[in-house]
């Protein structure tokens, strides 16, 4: 038998690298009495035929898999197959912990938590008879400082919304709950009584024989040895059939379930899956007398959690030097590694600190298997961009358990129905990452590790990733280094995040923090900053980023927008296409620009863009294409820009529109002017008359800047008078040293992103993805006014709005104001009269009027259509980490509420 203190005693640097190999070995083995491992297992023979078709063929059968294959069944789906190349769960499913944690820091996770919760607790048990392994002892989260106090008091007060239970506890009541536990370190804790564990084989046994009982088809032992994807009329690729050891099965839908070996399935249709395979790990300890019962423990600044595992305990956690699965094994199944004790001492150091009596506690077992990671520590799902059918549900970084239930009920809705019920771009493989990255090796193993380091640390609300190097760079951003500019990371690119007067901050090559002896940057200036901002507190910058707001508001302010998605929708159906895809009507006269969302069948939102109508010009020119036709052009977010592009073009496949989407992204330039003396700089600049006569608000038109050709376009994103210049990217360098030159004596300033968000939220501007998502509607949103529904003009989504606004709108998008000067970030709980009816959605400071601003969707507790003078008549407070503080509820912005600045009007 091993002992945690003789593992910990041989992990010293003069030691052995190997502890146990010169001692008793602890086996590999899982913890579970009853595994899907059998005899004759992979032994070549299907357990069934492989029928000639299918409606869906699911590959793989671990949680995912089974968890995709039951809900398609119970959503009515006839003709669901799932393929697994040896048993179900033997890939990572079989050794997983399978720990259920109900709080996390996202509204949307915490509602796929609760179905998995209830999958799994409550409707396998009614449905089947059977037992899943669910046991509820609940879950705590240990703090030793303030700030990760802190953090689970955001969780605590985000459960509040969704009947999430929890408590924060004393250190002297963490010992009374937990007697084993050294408290000497404790700051308070956080208890979900309600948390759990799922035990692997049970949970995917029953799923199985549900999805069964409802007509789907389990076949294991059959191996895919193929895809076959075919090219429609349009040039689309789709999914045609699947290719197996033992027969072919036409499909029109093939879901890519196989975690680890994902990546290698993809390679099969020609699609890119960005993951990587790593070593996980944990150990099974002997029995500890009084653990029974205890819950289960995360204890996050240790890096380490303690599963209850019936009179022992498992333990494991994240470390910052994991090993990489180099090579993937097609024959791993039932599968371990050897436990690499100097990557995996870290955790046995933690769990002793944290649970003293586990250094005189033997080691039963270890578990060491693979596990998929990501570059953002989230899943990989939804339709590849590459292949139409071709449906991803795999990458779970060792949360496919927890996640497994919800995740799978998405996946078949969107199978079904062409997207998920719930707002899931965070996991949308073909929203959140530019085709560039899906296959740069060298990003997906970067950034894949720094997630994985960073799993336990504090989530802060500007955090950003040290990984950068692959991404693209602002045009200018040599220029803008110089004057002290602290980049953020937004799909694919950098932007200014703020200027810091303390000179250039830039960012260095990844050095995997010091891991397999790298040697880690020192006086590495971009991560001071960002460590200084690890707060949930005013940051230290907040006074710099208020004078770039105050600059911008009472003088004038340049905002790099390079980074934007910049599209041309062009062609002999482009208004066609247009009039279907966005809400208002953009079939206006060349030189218009329309503020407009675009919309899904529910009535959702999936975007909010400008759109203008532009005329042909000459061939080649990134500034005024040629065409044939009508032509507009799209100015998007270049956060969500990969996420419209992936939008407008599955329109356009589907509605076979015959028109061309055109990304100009890389080859313009985008920096918008704003604030009252902008028109003064820019007619020292520009080669045009910028009166509000001949220059009124949302028009554009091509003219020359420092004699060189650009689109001017009369907008703002910050609520005052601006216009913004779309650059061809070779004059981008001139045209801004011009600006900036003709601003000097008028006070110009390089103001950021973090500017961006604080002047826009105090305009009231929506920010897609925040206050504004697939599953709020316009009508709920306050954007009635994007939607043409005066006219007869049919648009995607047009019927389910009109619906709504006939049966009444049931939540309603309000902004609040405190006077109390407290910083607030979003998930903070709606207090009504008394009674929770919602949480915020995204917040900031609002340097203009002084005051803490946040938007939030609220209900009626009772049930009832929320009108503004419901809005109106309550009394409301939000509650940030416990605390609750007087807010006041308003029906239009705060700020200019009518409009004047925009137009000229100071």
């Amino acid at each position: 038998m091993s002992y945690m203190s003789r593992a910990w005693r041989a992990a010293a640097p003069w030691r052995s690298p190997r502890p146990f190999s010169s001692g008793p070995t602890a086996k590999k083995s899982v913890p579970y009495q009853k595994t899907l491992r059998e005899e004759g297992a992979g032994s070549g023979e299907p357990s069934r035929p492989p029928p000639a078709s299918a409606q869906v063929v699911v590959v793989g059968g671990g949680s995912l898999g089974c968890q995709t294959t039951y809900h398609l069944a119970k959503m009515g789906v006839s003709g669901v197959v799932l393929l697994e190349r040896d048993r179900l769960t033997s890939g990572t499913t079989w050794h997983t912990a399978g720990l259920l944690w109900q709080l996390r820091p996202s509204d949307v996770e915490v509602e796929l938590l609760a179905h998995t919760r209830d999958v799994v607790s409550r409707d396998l048990p009614a449905e089947t008879g059977l037992h899943t392994g669910w046991v509820e002892n609940g879950g705590l989260f240990i703090a030793s400082n303030k700030q990760r106090l802190d953090e689970y008091k955001r969780l605590m007060s985000l459960g509040k919304v969704y009947g999430v239970e929890s408590h924060v506890l004393t250190p002297s009541q963490t010992k009374e709950l937990y007697p084993l536990m050294n408290i000497d370190d404790l700051y308070g804790t956080l208890y979900v009584p309600k948390d759990g564990t799922m035990d692997p084989a049970g949970t995917c046994s029953t799923l199985a024989r549900a999805a069964s009982a409802r007509g789907a088809t389990i076949i294991e032992n059959c191996p895919v040895t193929g895809i076959q994807v075919r090219t429609d009329d349009l040039g689309v690729k789709r999914v045609h059939a699947v290719e197996t050891a033992h027969g072919t099965i036409q499909t029109p839908c093939v879901v890519n379930c196989a975690g680890v070996w994902a990546r290698a399935l993809g390679r099969l249709a020609g699609v890119h899956v960005p993951l990587v395979g790593m070593h996980h790990a944990y150990v099974v300890t002997e029995r500890i007398e009084g653990i029974q019962n205890m819950p289960n423990v995360r204890d996050h600044d240790a890096s380490v959690y303690l599963r209850l595992q019936g009179d022992a305990l498992s333990v494991g956690g994240y470390e910052s030097n994991p090993i990489f699965w180099e090579e993937v094994s097609e024959k791993f199944a039932f599968g371990l590694f050897d436990l690499d004790w100097d990557v995996f001492m870290q955790h046995i150091e933690g769990a002793v600190k944290r649970v003293p009596v586990l250094e005189k506690t033997g080691i039963k077992s270890t578990v060491c298997g693979p596990e998929s990671f990501t570059a953002d520590h989230k899943p990989l799902m939804g339709e590849a961009p590459e292949v139409r059918g071709f449906f991803l549900g795999c990458g779970f970084n060792s949360a496919g358990m927890m996640l497994g239930g919800g995740c799978g009920r998405e996946l078949a809705h969107w199978i079904i129905h062409g997207r998920p019920e719930k707002d899931m771009y965070g996991y949308d493989i073909r929203q959140r990452f530019h085709h560039s990255l899906t296959d740069n090796n060298r990003w997906i193993r970067e950034r894949s590790h720094e997630s994985y380091a960073k799993n336990y640390s504090v989530v802060f609300p500007h955090d950003e990733p040290l990984v950068k190097k692959a991404f693209k760079k602002p045009i200018f951003s040599r220029e803008l280094l110089r004057q002290g500019c602290v980049f953020q990371e937004r799909h694919g690119w950098e932007r200014p995040g703020w200027f810091s007067p303390g000179g250039a901050a830039p960012v260095l090559d990844y050095d995997y923090y010091g891991a397999y002896g790298r040697e880690r940057h020192r006086d590495y200036t971009y991560n001071r900053l960002l460590g200084d901002e690890y707060t949930f507190d005013f940051p230290p910058h907040h006074d710099i980023i208020r004078n770039e707001c105050l600059t911008c508001r009472n003088a004038l302010a340049l905002f790099d927008m390079s980074y934007f998605g910049k599209f041309y929708l062009v062609g002999p159906e482009a208004t066609k296409a247009a009039d279907w895809l966005f809400s208002a009507d953009v079939s206006k006269a060349p030189g218009s620009t329309v503020y407009t969302c675009m919309l899904n069948q529910r009535g959702g939102v999936e975007s909010d863009l400008t759109v203008s109508r532009i005329s042909p010009g000459a061939p080649g020119s990134p500034l005024a294409p040629a065409f044939e036709g009508d032509g507009y052009y799209l100015a998007i977010g270049g956060a969500v820009a990969q996420h419209n592009w992936s939008h407008i073009t599955t329109v356009l496949q589907d509605m076979k529109f015959q028109c061309k989407l055109l990304d100009c992204s890389e080859e313009l330039g985008m920096m918008s002017i704003q604030g009252p003396l902008s028109r003064v700089v820019l007619q020292e600049v520009l080669d045009t008359d910028l009166s509000n006569e001949a220059f009124p608000f949302s028009t554009h038109k091509i003219t020359t800047a420092a004699g060189c050709q650009v689109r001017a376009m009369r907008l703002s994103f910050v609520g005052e008078m601006g216009w913004e210049l779309h650059v061809p990217r070779a004059d981008c360098v001139k045209v801004y040293r011009a600006v900036m030159e003709a601003g000097a004596r008028h006070g110009i300033a390089n103001a950021g992103y973090r500017a961006i968000d604080s002047l826009s939220i105090e305009k009231g501007y929506r920010h897609w993805h925040a206050d504004l998502r697939p599953d709020d509607t316009p009508l709920e949103a306050g954007l009635a006014f994007t939607c043409k529904l005066k006219s007869s003009i049919p648009f995607l989504g047009r019927e389910a709005v009109e619906a709504q606004k006939a049966k009444g709108i049931f939540r309603r998008l309000v902004c609040f104001t405190m006077e109390e000067k407290v910083p607030m970030f979003g998930l903070e709980a709606v207090w009504r009269d008394g009674k929770v009816v919602g949480h915020i959605r995204r917040a900031d400071f609002g340097f203009a009027i002084d005051k803490t601003i946040a938007y939030g969707y609220i209900r009626d507790p009772a049930g009832g259509p929320v009108s503004l003078d419901f809005v109106k008549s309550g009394s409301y407070e939000l509650e940030r980490m416990g605390v609750t503080f007087p807010a006041r509820a308003h029906t239009k912005s705060p700020f200019d509420p009518d409009n004047k600045r925009v137009k000229g009007f100071y």
